[in-house]
């Protein structure tokens, strides 16, 4: 037993006892072949723990357990009251937790503690509460046809849900899609990101405790190709739902198709932003910032194609300039005035490094950051946030995501333009533009390809809301009353009152 738990002290002090195996049936296990998979501290390289890596074996014993758990009346026909109280226990034992799942948050992940312990914890414990407020509300309704006919529709549960977490939120994106799922009575594989593991793994030790019956939450570890599409194939899973790259969301449809499983999509990302020349300008820059540099870039939502308006551009890209220098300190993710922490892997890294050198080859304009940032200690994946001007249309940093704190900003003339080049890309998550007038604000974001659009902010998502997008972005929505349509069936019941053959 000891082998699967180990005592870990975090660099900020904070002493835990961290899980390193398969959470299937309520416990702990180790992987069928052994095989482990190594987390890397990105603020300073060094390895924390490694944890047990599932094979296609381990995935099939935790959708057989998550099988049986659906088909128990234990979960599938408990009370809508008690399956609520259920999950309002679930997110009563994260707050308890807060600070420990914070500090695996950001030891595991790089992202600054106070935005994991603020921005993170606070959005899973905001969604499972929102979803378990809505565990005793799912029903269906009655259609009135003829006094012949009585008939009603009821919402029923999907079944075993794969669930497949990003790197960049895990915890937040967990719970995203764990609330739906459950409250609506489904039961969930839910396979971590292999690069984030540890925080997915500390929230498997409170399954038990908050009630949950044995393999109505499973939580798998392991590598996307193997455990990832072994989950995505699964005959006995109906549905996938995917946090990720395009690339790899295009690859898990295909792998869902053989069986026709229920999907649902978030996926990449190149979203514009628009600061007209009417804009409040202070607010345009403080927004911008946020848009982009938040999380060290690492958003899907990021808006990181700036265009501003002729009359306004030079004054922007000054002031933003001056904003980023000021606002955005890189640093030791554990200390209180870090802004910007590192980025998440090597891989990372190396990948947003090497846009920067796309960005000088093709003529940009570099304004500010453009190399790595080594004065943390001279080790981990730290990058000066970086500002790219005059950027054009065919540009590779102005067309594809780099998923860092980059940023590339191009000038407008007029509405009609601005509308067609924000819209000139194969994404279509999110959009935000800056304008006093409201008319216009109204028109263009009605006019912008997107599946959410902000007006005089970016990136203020909020749980109650549907998150998704249009194009190569995704498919469905998660959040918001809208989440739970993706994890329900609507089933038809015809009663004959009297008709007769």
């Amino acid at each position: 037993m000891s082998d699967l738990f180990v005592e870990l002290t975090a660099p900020n002090g904070h002493k835990y006892k961290q899980p390193r195996g398969l959470f299937i049936n309520n416990e702990f296990v180790k992987s069928k072949s052994g095989e482990t998979i190594t987390s890397i501290n990105p603020s300073d390289e060094s390895e924390i723990v490694s944890v047990y890596a599932a094979s296609e074996e381990d995935v099939n014993d935790a959708v057989a357990a998550a099988r049986k758990a659906f088909k128990s009346s234990e979960w599938r026909d408990m009370d809508t009251n008690a399956r609520a109280d259920v999950l309002f226990k679930f997110a009563q034992l994260i707050e308890e937790h807060r600070d420990t799942l914070a500090t695996i948050e950001t030891w595991d992940n790089g992202k600054p503690y106070q935005v994991s312990f603020n921005d993170d914890l606070g959005e899973v414990i905001g969604t499972i509460k929102y979803y378990a407020g809505y565990a005793n509300k799912i029903h269906g309704q009655v259609i009135d046809t003829s006094p012949a006919k009585l008939a009603y529709t009821l919402r029923e549960p999907l079944g075993v849900c794969g669930q497949i977490i990003p790197w960049n939120f895990p915890l937040a994106m967990a719970a995203w899609k764990l609330g739906p799922a459950l409250c609506t009575g489904n039961t969930v594989v839910l396979k971590a990101a292999e690069q984030t593991p540890l925080s997915i793994l500390y929230l498997g030790t409170l399954v038990k405790e908050a009630g949950f019956p044995p393999g109505v939450i499973n939580i798998l570890n392991g590598e996307g190709r193997k455990a990832g599409a072994a989950l995505a194939q699964h005959p006995d899973v109906a549905k996938i739902a995917f946090t990720g790259s395009t690339a790899t969301g295009k690859e898990i449809m295909k792998m869902a198709a053989g069986t026709m499983k229920n999907i649902t999509l978030e996926t990449g990302g190149k979203s514009p932003l628009l600061v007209f020349d009417d804009a409040n300008l202070d607010q345009a820059v403080k927004w911008s910032h946020v848009g982009i540099m938040y999380n060290q870039g690492q958003v899907c939502t990021a808006t990181s194609r700036i265009l501003v308006q002729d009359g306004v551009y030079d004054k922007f890209v000054s002031a933003f300039k001056e904003y980023v220098a000021k606002t955005s300190v890189v640093g030791d993710p554990f200390k209180d005035d870090t802004f910007q922490g590192p980025q998440v892997t090597q891989a990372q890294y190396e990948r947003v490094l090497s846009y920067i050198e796309a960005g000088k080859s093709e003529g940009a304009t570099l304004v500010s950051g453009g190399k790595a940032y080594k004065d943390v200690g001279g080790k981990g994946f730290f990058i000066e946030p970086t500002i790219f001007s005059d950027v054009k249309d065919n540009h590779k940093i102005y067309r594809e995501e780099i998923f860092g704190p980059f940023v590339a900003i191009s000038s407008f003339k007029t509405e009609e333009e601005a509308i067609e080049r924000a819209n000139d890309t194969t994404y279509g998550l999110g959009a935000a533009l800056f304008t006093e007038n409201i008319t216009k604000a109204h028109r263009v974001a009605r006019a912008i390809e997107a599946g959410m659009v902000w007006i005089n902010s970016s990136n203020d998502s909020d749980i109650r809301i549907p998150f998704g997008g249009v194009k190569q972005s995704g498919i469905g929505r998660e959040l918001g009353e809208a989440g739970l349509e993706a994890y329900t069936n609507k089933k038809a019941i015809h009663v004959n009152l009297g008709t007769k053959l």
